[in-house]
């Protein structure tokens, strides 16, 4: 979940990404790897080495309303 300073929570779905950007299948093959995402300086993204991260516009833009996902 994703809480943004206007008060929206979000949910952001990284797999979309495993084929899509050959740097984001790290995620999956190294252990651990996932669980060190942390907020970048600032809060303008996140990211989880100097190869994989997301910036904050593509996690709002791209990101689901949390009261969607609860829905499903």
């Amino acid at each position: 979940m994703i809480c943004f300073e206007n008060g929206e929570k979000k949910v952001y779905d990284v797999g979309q990404l495993f084929d899509k950007i050959e740097a984001f299948k790290a995620l999956t093959i190294t252990e651990g790897l996932f669980r060190q995402v942390k907020v970048d300086a600032g809060g303008y993204g996140v990211s989880w080495n100097d190869d994989i991260d997301l910036s904050c516009n593509e996690l709002y833009q791209s990101g689901r309303n949390l009261s969607e996902e609860t829905a499903v």
